[in-house]
């Protein structure tokens, strides 16, 4: 090991000379360097040399007689927020947040702002549980000033309610001007990353209250989380380019195919569309949403139902197994050396000129319907043989509750997928369908999309599907990496002000995968943010002098992430004199 100094620039454009202990290492063949501990600035360092070689050489005491090891005042966890901190300079937040919300006596709501995106990424918590955060995480403003909980306690609430209502404040604000900041990211995004709007994948997903949630806003329907007993808002994403840019929210018993109209309106009126292609799954298709994509010039490429589809079977019909196109391999494809799963796709005759449709066939796809096929027939015999039981020994006689029971089963298991029953001289008999099993047979592994492309090839189409799934995966990481559900909110405000939180949050870590990803770094978002955590900020107190920081070196992951995120500078904002806190 051995010190070597380097030479940052401030913000207020001093430079300063730090001190570093490095030491050598190698890998793969390569002679390379890693920082140890970081010792400060060298100008600081010069005084204290007497002191430090008086502590080196074993002498215990100091000049003062006081004692001659530092006193650690306080050790924060700083490198999640440094890294937020890094990703919003780079998203041009802070201007566009100065911008479209406005100055505040005090603190700018930029900053509260900040605090609030940051607290979804690094420890989601309610506003309530943001004070406890406050306390572990080092979080300041720009100026450097750092926030500290205000604890008081009423009844249950332990914040006092002059912080809770600045957080409010914010999310009212937030709120106000969504649309407008949605408008300012996308177009920032588009000169970064120089990406042509003229592809729209758009998908829904719901979110659930614990609680009664706000009154007419917040309704039963069909829950994607399981938990259908829960009222819930309804959720829509848009992405271009793997970038979340829009998103809106409607009362929980929205039906999914009566939001695609709304949101390609707003995406001309708000966005300037053009012209655009509008990819969604099989629950955004109807005659009415297809009628009027084609009435508006719009392209469109869509999944298409495959139970209920009186077509579906004549296109399967027309497959012809010496025509399918091998599409590219996932990372399971990749990953097994051996007998790799494949996708295949191929178009048929549609029966319309106008219309494209493509079907494709998975071996993964196909194992996996085949498995949850197969447990639920299995799950569904077990249930009739006892039924039967119950039928035969006269527990159950009359007609109505037999059917009752036999339709629980059905509905349960999907039986009328797979069987047929009949009730005969009071014996209940039931036999697997070789019709309706024959068609999910037959279907199993497959899916159908179409489209009104004329130039779009088969592979390119079935790529830009697939590309459904980063919507699925943001919806994954809105919901569980940042712990939008459950939702306590009991204004309809505060529950959009709460989700648009969340949204800003999901685009700053999907910056963060971007920036891992250009740096080589084998790291997901989380990952990185974990390795972050190791990052402290160390406030301690030497002999005879004021109250001093540094910051404590951090996994070697962690300087990873600072490298790829092109963080030199890694230490807070300098606070003015007397404004260390906030509140």
């Amino acid at each position: 090991m051995y010190p070597r100094t380097v030479k940052v620039r401030s913000s207020s454009g001093i430079v300063n000379e730090y001190v570093r202990v490095v030491e050598a290492y190698r890998e793969a063949g390569k002679v390379k360097q890693r920082v140890v501990v970081d010792l400060g600035r060298k100008d600081l360092l010069v005084e204290l040399l007497p002191k430090l070689r008086r502590l080196l050489a074993g002498d215990a005491g100091s000049d003062s007689g006081g004692p001659a090891e530092p006193h650690v005042i306080d050790a924060s966890t700083w490198g999640p927020v440094l890294g937020v901190r890094a990703l919003f300079d780079q998203l041009g937040l802070w201007s566009i947040l100065d911008h479209q919300l406005g100055r505040a006596k005090g603190v700018p709501f930029a900053d509260r702002a900040f605090v609030l995106i940051a607290n979804r990424l690094i420890a989601p918590a309610s506003e309530h549980g943001l004070a406890g955060w406050l306390e572990t995480d080092f979080v300041c403003d720009r100026q450097g000033r750092r926030f500290l909980p205000h604890w008081h306690q009423r009844r249950r609430v332990r914040v006092h309610p002059r912080q809770l209502d600045a957080w409010y404040r914010t999310l009212d604000q937030l709120l106000a001007a969504k649309d407008r900041i949605e408008v300012a990211l996308y177009h920032r995004l588009r000169d970064l990353f120089s990406f042509k709007p003229d592809l729209v994948l758009y998908d829904i997903t719901s979110t659930y209250f614990e609680g009664a949630g706000p009154h007419d806003f917040a309704q039963h329907g069909y829950s994607r989380d399981g938990k259908p007993q829960n009222v819930q808002v309804i959720v829509g994403v848009v992405m271009v380019a793997g970038w979340p840019i829009a998103h809106h929210v409607w009362a929980g018993n929205r039906i999914d195919h009566s939001t695609v109209q709304e949101v390609i309106k707003d995406l001309r009126q708000r966005f300037g569309f053009g012209r655009l292609i509008f990819v969604g799954d099989r629950g955004m298709v109807t005659d009415e949403n297809i009628e009027s994509i084609t009435k508006d010039q719009q392209g469109f490429l869509v999944g298409i139902k495959r139970r209920r589809n009186a077509q579906l079977d004549g296109w399967l019909d027309a497959v012809d197994d010496t025509k399918w196109v091998a599409c590219p391999g996932g990372i399971n494809t990749r990953e097994r050396k051996t007998d790799p799963p494949r996708t295949r796709a191929q178009e048929v005759s549609s029966g319309d000129p106008a219309l494209r449709v493509i079907v494709i066939d998975s071996d993964e796809r196909r194992t996996y319907e085949q498995a949850k096929r197969e447990q639920a027939m299995e799950r569904a015999r077990q249930r009739f043989a006892k039924l039967k039981e119950r039928v035969a020994a006269g527990d159950l006689k009359r007609p109505e509750k037999i059917g009752a029971a036999v339709e629980r089963i059905m509905q349960k298991y999907h039986g009328y997928r797979y069987f047929d029953w009949k009730l005969e001289d009071g014996a209940l008999e039931f036999v697997e369908s070789e019709a309706r099993l024959g068609r999910e047979k037959k279907i199993e592994g497959k899916y159908v999309i179409m489209t009104s492309e004329k130039g779009l090839g088969v592979l390119d189409a079935v790529a830009l599907y697939k590309e459904l799934t980063e919507v699925e995966s943001g919806f994954r990481q809105l919901k569980d990496v940042m712990a939008m559900r459950p939702i306590y909110h009991q204004i309809e405000t505060r529950v959009k002000a709460h989700i648009f939180v969340a949204a800003l949050a999901l685009l700053v870590q999907r910056l963060l995968g971007r920036r891992l990803e250009e740096a080589g770094l084998d790291l997901s978002p989380a990952r990185a943010m974990q390795a972050l955590s190791t990052v402290r900020l160390v406030t301690f107190r030497l002999e005879g002098q004021g109250q001093r920081r540094g910051l404590a070196g951090g996994c070697p992951d962690a300087r990873l992430v600072l490298k790829g995120l092109k963080l030199l500078d890694q230490r807070p904002p300098a606070p003015p004199e007397g404004e260390d806190t906030i509140m």
